[in-house]
């Protein structure tokens, strides 16, 4: 079966945070799949910037970087790749939301006769649940058009039932799949006890949505064997307002990857995501993966830390952040951890993310030759 997957953006463009790391991992697990034959078509876009580009790495499958010349994702290179590479395809598997190839992919696969499989990637779920979602309107007549131009064989893939619920409201008719992204379980290195030090941590793209402002103020507000450490980068002027509220307890230190994530991670007692909106929030499935405990929101998928013994999911509302970490930090943060990690062992394996994503793909499987065009 050839699939062929449509995305804004693509590793190693990692300053795009989660959904970068996700897609390719659904990428790596179809390849790995017998009889599966993926292709990738997306952008050399590698940050806001218009200059700065991908150096594409070596990848064991076929990735075409179009040239980006606006925007986030604006590249005619990929128009042009984009109706050959789907006559191509059995299926298309297309990444993002409000962005250049959304549209033109929707409008080619249903002319082509191709099944879609759409991951928003939080988008929809956002303009529907976050009332600060710049730009409301504009997105509200870009998904009708999607909605008007999508092939009847399309199937939203969803991270958790409440994106789900959400995103339907504005494709109304549309299947869903809820299919978790998976998480890498790294090897633990050496932790020393829990001191009276509580050393908080934040990773993720730097946006107003995920709630910083609430987080820095908490922090104000606590004692000072408190601190907090932010790994992310975002927009600069936004960069620039949380620069200027950080002082010696709070510490902004920009993007990490690979080893230096790993790092920063281990200098964690508890990860901190007070978001306003998440449809999935893989840097809370991260955290678990490495033995942190996690308070995050009821406005992200992660309700079950509470009786995973493994963090706090609060209401944001209701609840006084400050006061939250007080209390957990008083907790057996080490024996919490191991509990997250066991978690994330069991139910976020990469394997199982993959069978689901094959078996999605095989039950929309259509003919190709003499498909009826919708």
């Amino acid at each position: 079966m050839k699939i062929l997957h449509v995305a804004p953006s693509f590793y190693p463009a990692t300053w795009w945070g989660g959904p970068i790391w996700s897609t390719k991992a659904i990428c790596d697990g179809i390849h790995a799949t017998p009889d599966m034959d993926l292709r990738v078509l997306t952008t050399d876009a590698t940050s806001p910037r218009v200059g700065d580009r991908v150096q594409p790495g070596t990848l064991p499958y076929q990735v075409h970087y179009a040239r980006r010349l606006l925007g986030h994702s604006i590249a005619p290179g990929l128009l042009a790749q984009l109706p050959g590479a789907i006559r191509w395809a059995d299926l298309v598997h297309l990444t993002g939301t409000y962005s250049f190839p959304t549209l033109p992919t929707l409008a080619l696969a249903r002319l082509l006769g191709r099944p879609v499989v759409w991951s928003p990637r939080g988008a929809l779920q956002a303009t529907e649940d976050w009332g600060a979602v710049p730009r409301k309107k504009t997105k509200t007549l870009f998904t009708k058009a999607a909605q008007a131009l999508r092939p009847a064989q399309s199937v939203l893939h969803t991270t958790s039932a409440a994106e789900a619920a959400s995103s339907v409201r504005h494709l109304p008719g549309i299947d869903t799949a809820v299919i978790p992204n998976c998480v890498d379980i790294p090897a633990l290195s050496h932790r020393p006890p829990q001191s009276d030090q509580l050393r908080l941590m934040y990773l993720g793209r730097l946006h107003p949505k995920k709630g910083l402002d609430l987080l820095f103020d908490a922090v104000d507000q606590l004692p000072a064997h408190i601190t907090l450490d932010v790994y992310g980068t975002g927009q600069p002027d936004y960069v620039t307002t949380l620069q200027a509220r950080a002082h010696d307890r709070i510490r902004l230190h920009g993007h990490v990857d690979a080893a230096a994530k790993t790092r920063a991670f281990a200098n964690a007692d508890l990860f901190i995501l007070p978001s306003h909106s998440e449809n999935f929030g893989i840097a809370v499935a991260e955290a678990l993966a490495h033995a942190v405990p996690v308070i995050t929101t009821q406005d992200t998928p992660w309700h079950a830390l509470d009786p995973q013994g493994c963090g706090r999911c609060i209401a944001l509302a209701q609840t006084d952040l400050a006061t939250e970490i007080a209390r957990l930090g008083a907790a057996d943060l080490r024996q919490m951890g191991q509990k997250g990690r066991a978690w994330m062992q069991r139910d976020f394996t990469a394997a199982a993310m993959t069978a689901a994503f094959v078996q999605l793909y095989r039950g929309m499987q259509m003919p190709v030759e003499g498909a009826v065009l919708a």
